[in-house]
């Protein structure tokens, strides 16, 4: 197989590997306009994303590795990967659906975190079809994986349009009830990876409301609103401003790793519910999804220990998720948005991230 190398330095052949009895590989999208982002099918993961700044210099705004050894071994499982079965924390792990208890792998303390001990994130998935522009993949989640019931099959489509925007599409369906709660879990750091620090980053959120939780970040359960507070980013604000203020739901997340709700009017609505941008290059994130929430994590456990791309070191709150999805620990909160997915209904969801530069 020829060797490939993508805009922001990753070569093909550093991804070819038999992991699972699986072949992995990496795969480029492109547009018109020299946007890249490059795929590898380990944990159907977005390894870089290359887009233009104010300059036009071509920006890897992603944080990650240079091959699939590093990805697997990562200090960090999670960069750019989709999580599930069910995304953020189940509490100790269970759950009851139908009458019928359920116990996942734990692998947060007592808590279930990303799916449990080998989520989504570290299974090879399968290529289906490829595009200049899209890619999708799938991956069957048999019956028991993790703990979970039914065989799940997940289908996850990357596009890159012609406006610089990556556009993620979730499908799914199971032969048994269970649940379901996916994401993608990119870092970004919209000065470039590598870049040290996110604090100076611009957010701006249409969310009035957050959900507190615990030392353990399981929520209360109740959401409280914003106003008044550090988790206040319906008018622009530097995400590093208040990050250190003496708040207890600061203190307990060591920074920002709360999920936001998303104002909508219609639930399942497909809308636009904020923007991040670096003062340095420019470069703008708009963000749109048909989620009910967005868990920003501010890279508060990034310690720089591990080596990135292009040699880079990624230290303490060096890069910011924003992963769109259900409530932490929705399905024993009877009052948050329902992960149930029965036999004959089909999970579909939606996410965006569109870039463009501004001076």
């Amino acid at each position: 197989m020829s060797n490939i190398k993508s805009k922001s330095g990753l070569q093909s052949k550093n991804f070819e590997k038999t992991v699972d009895n699986k072949r992995t590989g990496l795969f480029m999208l492109i547009n018109k306009n020299g946007c890249e982002i490059a795929i590898t099918n380990y944990g159907a993961r977005v390894a870089s994303l290359v887009v233009p700044d104010k300059n036009e210099n071509l920006i890897d705004v992603v944080t990650g590795h240079s091959n699939i050894d590093d990805y697997i071994r990562s200090e960090e499982p999670y960069f750019g990967a989709i999580c599930g079965r069910t995304c953020n924390r189940i509490a100790n792990g269970q759950f009851t659906l139908n009458n019928k208890k359920y116990q996942l792998a734990t692998n947060d303390g007592a808590h279930c975190l990303h799916g449990g001990i080998k989520g989504f994130n570290a299974v090879v998935w399968d290529v289906i079809s490829k595009q200049n522009n899209k890619i999708e993949l799938q991956y069957l989640s048999v019956d028991g994986e993790e703990g979970y019931p039914g065989n799940l099959t997940i289908n996850v489509t990357y596009i890159l349009t012609e406006d610089n925007t990556l556009e993620i599409n979730y499908n799914a369906t199971t032969d048994k009830a269970t649940i379901i709660n996916l994401t993608n879990h990119s870092y970004f750091n919209l000065s470039g990876e590598g870049d040290p620090y996110i604090g100076d980053h611009i957010l701006i959120l249409k969310a009035s409301n957050y959900i507190p939780t615990d030392q353990d970040a399981i929520p209360y359960g109740k959401p409280e609103p914003v106003k008044n507070t550090p988790m206040d980013f319906t008018t622009a604000n530097a995400i590093g401003k208040r990050i250190n203020d003496d708040f207890e739901q600061l203190r307990f997340g060591n920074g920002y790793d709360h999920t936001f709700i998303i104002d909508k009017k219609v639930e399942n609505e497909y809308v636009h519910f904020g923007s991040c941008q670096s003062p340095k290059t420019g470069i703008k994130m708009d963000m749109f999804t048909s989620q009910p929430g967005v868990q920003i994590y501010t890279g508060n456990g990034m310690c720089g220990n591990l080596v990135g791309k292009n040699n880079h070191r990624y230290p303490h709150r060096s890069a910011v998720c924003f992963e769109t999805q259900h409530f932490p620990n929705s399905i024993n909160n009877p009052n948050y948005p329902t992960t149930e997915l029965h036999p004959g209904d089909t999970f579909k969801s939606k996410t965006s991230y569109k870039f463009s530069a501004v001076e």
